[in-house]
């Protein structure tokens, strides 16, 4: 089954749309490694200023290689941020 990252950013409301307008125009360069499979943004719909950006993977050396050959940004809109990851052990979808 696949390999969840999920990264919890806290990003303050004055930074929201720059935050949001930085991924919209991300190069997506994470789309084309190997053993990824979907990412998304999820902006707080709550008043809540944590940001989730959650990738998944066919498996954690995926994720590991990719993470490992990455350029991380040095600049960034968040306060503060963690790194959550996550074996996926049941899923379903619509039918």
């Amino acid at each position: 089954m696949s390999y969840v990252t999920v990264n919890a950013l806290t990003v303050p409301a004055d930074h929201a749309e720059g935050f949001a307008e930085r991924f919209a125009n991300r190069p997506g360069k994470v789309d084309q490694a190997d053993g990824f499979e979907r990412f998304e943004l999820l902006r707080p719909a709550d008043g809540k200023d944590l940001w989730l950006v959650v990738t998944h993977w066919r498996d954690q050396d995926a994720y590991e290689a990719w993470s490992a050959a990455r350029t991380p940004r040095s600049e960034t809109l968040a306060d503060a941020h963690e790194v959550w990851a996550f074996d996926v052990i049941q899923q379903s979808a619509a039918a």
